[in-house]
């Protein structure tokens, strides 16, 4: 591609791309009853829409997944960035690389890093691909041929079994030191005591904000809580953390009798494929209906800092296998196999948040999650509701089709409910 034609392109993308987010985001404030303490992760997605990243002055690594440590980056003075892309923009540039049967949010994050090659390579020391799919595994080696430095984090494909776990380990500790040699920070006990707090005291945050998400009269709709995660991927921890604060403290301080959306809508639990900003096409299709998503099994939302690191001893030969086991042993990603857990994670939550209905998301290409739907189906209690499959991608050209079956599986919640009383 000649250089004119290459501008064009990367202006034409990036003008794209600005107005996608900015019409998510304002379908997402026509909700009614949000709180206004939003407005921080809706400014800050903006800014990196526009190409805005928080200063720092850490190297900086670029993730593929929640399966790399972050409490290893941290402690050898590394600030992480989620790389994965949920822009339909980004999507077309990636397609020009990858086979049409591919997973979009594979295409968007190799468009991303092509099309803004010249702002990425600057400001990215590395990045991490941890080995949870084939289309992740293959984009790692066209990441190499642009020039990126490349980091691949090997995954075994159980979690079951001691071989597995030490493998794991092993990957883990390897990873440390290729971290170490590219910050020329060593790791010490205390650096990684002190990282190690400060995951922790955001997983605390995250499960206050899920109270609040999944209670008799919810507080938060579900894409807000994907806007809250899509800012944690990209965010300094420390002001990523005083804006959910603020944001707690608002739904502490709104009136028991309020809640968002309205009153007695169906109550979901969203799980599959990850739902990343701008591409919240689904999970917002299912609040404009009047349903709410009152819990979810994604790895772009609650997996991330569901579980926290626990140890016995505060020395290194405890610590780091200790977090290489919060990123796997309770990980329900379908990379692994079997995935009991998940299925048992998900009946929990249908439960837990008294949900009256399970919508699993596969996005076209994404194999792992689709193959994983039929079981998911048929673990899935009755007892707790019908379940809706829906296939989809990042074009906008099926919403009127998903929004009539979004509409009609809510509809079908409120006359299970009205036959049962």
């Amino acid at each position: 591609m000649n250089s004119d034609r290459f501008d064009r392109q990367q202006k034409t993308t990036r003008l794209h791309l600005a107005m996608e987010s900015e019409d998510v985001l304002s379908r997402i404030r026509e909700l009614p009853g949000r709180c206004g303490s939003m407005e921080y992760f809706e400014t800050r997605l903006l800014d990196f829409s526009r190409g805005e990243l928080p200063p720092t002055s850490n190297k900086r690594l670029g993730t593929m997944c929640v399966q790399v440590p972050e409490e290893l980056l941290h402690a050898m003075g590394a600030s992480s960035i989620r790389l994965c892309d949920g822009s339909y923009a980004f999507d077309q540039v990636g397609a020009e690389f990858m086979p049409a049967k591919s997973c979009p949010l594979t295409r968007a994050t190799l468009g991303k890093l092509h099309i803004n090659q010249d702002f990425w390579a600057d400001k990215l020391d590395a990045i991490v691909v941890p080995t949870t799919c084939d289309q992740k595994r293959k984009m790692a080696e066209s990441l190499t041929a642009m020039g990126y430095p490349v980091i691949t984090l090997e995954i075994p494909a159980t979690r079951d079994t001691e071989l597995a776990v030490a493998y794991w380990q092993e990957s883990v500790k390897r990873f440390a030191l290729q971290v170490q040699d590219i910050t020329g920070v060593k790791l010490t006990r205390k650096k990684l005591k002190e990282a190690i707090a400060l995951n922790g005291e955001s997983s605390r945050l995250f499960r206050q904000l899920q109270k609040f998400q999944q209670a008799e009269k919810p507080q938060l709709y579900g894409v807000d809580m994907f806007l809250v995660m899509s800012c944690y991927f990209i965010d300094e921890q420390a002001s990523w953390q005083k804006a959910v604060r603020a944001l707690l403290a608002e739904c502490e301080g709104r009136p028991v009798d309020k809640q968002v959306g309205r009153a007695k809508s169906p109550r979901i639990v969203f799980t599959g494929s990850p739902a990343i900003f701008p591409n919240l096409k689904t999970p917002l299709l299912i609040e404009e209906s009047g349903g709410l998503i009152v819990g979810d099994e994604c790895c772009s939302s609650s997996r991330i800092l569901y579980d926290a690191v626990a140890y016995d001893e505060d020395q290194l030969y405890d610590m780091v296998p200790a977090v290489a086991d919060r990123y796997m042993k309770p990980c329900t990603c379908p990379c692994f196999t079997p995935n009991d857990n998940r299925t048992r994670k998900i009946n929990e939550l249908l439960d837990t948040c008294k949900a009256e209905g399970l919508i699993y998301q596969s996005l076209s290409g994404c194999l792992p999650y689709e193959l994983e739907q039929r079981p998911v189906s048929e673990a899935v209690s009755e007892s707790a509701g019908p379940m809706l499959f829906v296939e989809t991608d990042y074009s906008p050209e099926d919403v009127g089709q998903l929004s009539t079956r979004v509409e009609a599986f809510l509809e079908s919640i409120q006359n299970r409910r009205r036959k049962t009383t």
